[in-house]
């Protein structure tokens, strides 16, 4: 039971963090495209790589898990949103702004994870060095 309040307290938590973060990234960057979803999923994607990074080797408990990677950043990035999105620029002709967010949400959100993988590896490494 504490791993369900956990994972839905997380969820709450990455919502909000979800929701604050396309409302500046739209005031700031406006609101012709996307933008609020295609930063949350790249931020999202290397949030997740630097714990899984840091994190592997030592390994995390199930409710942490839960917490951080199914509740914050599950509700946090989002892919029906995404997909929504890139449904309404098709249905509004913007077919090369549909292609560019598919494309850059996709390959912007890897090559983060790989990354943030890579760093949390090093701090990982790092830290036990010393």
């Amino acid at each position: 039971m504490a791993q369900i309040v956990l994972l839905m307290f997380g969820g709450a938590v990455g919502a909000a963090a979800r929701y604050f973060t396309s409302v500046f990234t739209h005031k700031w960057l406006g609101m012709g495209f996307p933008w609020g979803t295609l930063v949350a999923n790249s931020l999202g994607a290397l949030i997740i790589g630097v714990l899984w990074g840091l994190w592997e080797r030592k390994g995390m408990s199930v409710e942490l898990k839960s917490f951080l990677f199914v509740g914050v950043l599950g509700s946090f990035t989002t892919f029906s949103t995404f997909s929504l999105e890139n449904l309404n620029l098709l249905k509004s002709g913007e077919y090369k702004l549909a292609l560019f967010n598919i494309l850059a949400n996709n390959i912007l959100a890897l090559t983060l994870v790989i990354i943030g993988y890579v760093v949390g590896r090093w701090v990982s490494h790092w830290s036990q060095s010393e």
